[in-house]
């Protein structure tokens, strides 16, 4: 049985929706802690606008912490990720494609991770569940570590996607990555197989948010209905 999560409501108060103005400094946090990524790699004016097409689709679920008004962390998920994405891509391509570029001419050896990256939903699916939600990015500067704000940010998310009626969500990590998948165990996510992506081992991991008892369905994004 999973112990209680302590929620601190300070820590609560500080936690809001994800706006179009806050995608710069999400785009250098997610540079900063996930640098070696295929979208990092591209460069902070790609992520730039790749938050800025996010935060205005519907399908998307993403919030910040802030400490006296300054973003501290984040948290991007989404309702259905994989139509989200390739909706954002085919719809902003002339202001996604030329920030690529710059990053590929920089970089030209990360062509090949964009080409497999098209493949991930489909390798990362798990079959038998089929869950359309998933938690893609989450970062914090390293003043946040070890005060349990990614844990109350998780919460947010995973509140806000059972209040919307959703049984699953999703997250995958590397293999290696020890404190998260440290973290997503404590939460009482299923190990549901292992997949390779972009040459790495990755573990699929999917949380039953009804069975869940640290979940409280609850709404927190406005603008979705």
């Amino acid at each position: 049985m999973l112990k209680p999560f302590p929620v601190d409501p300070a820590v609560m108060a500080s936690i809001r929706p994800m706006q179009f103005r806050d995608a710069p400094v999400v785009a250098s946090m997610h540079k900063a802690a996930m640098g070696n990524s295929l979208w990092a790699r591209l460069g902070e004016g790609f992520l730039t606008e790749l938050y800025q097409g996010l935060v205005e689709d519907a399908r998307f679920l993403g919030f910040v912490y802030t400490e006296d008004e300054q973003i501290q962390g984040f948290i991007a998920g989404s309702i259905d990720a994989s139509a989200m994405m390739s909706e954002i891509f085919r719809k902003r391509w002339f202001l996604l494609g030329p920030r690529a570029a710059a990053g590929l001419a920089r970089k030209p050896g990360v062509i090949r991770h964009l080409i497999h990256t098209a493949r991930y939903f489909a390798v990362s699916e798990d079959e038998e569940l089929q869950v359309p939600a998933e938690s893609l990015f989450c970062s914090f500067t390293p003043a946040c570590r070890g005060k349990r704000i990614s844990g109350h940010i998780n919460k947010v998310l995973f509140d806000d996607l059972a209040g919307r009626g959703h049984r699953y969500v999703k997250i995958t990590t590397e293999t290696d990555n020890e404190g998260a998948n440290r973290q997503l165990q404590s939460w009482g996510f299923e190990d549901r197989g292992r997949f390779e992506f972009y040459g790495k081992q990755m573990v699929r991991y999917v949380l039953d948010l009804q069975a869940c008892e640290r979940v409280e369905p609850r709404l927190w994004h406005p603008t979705l209905g």
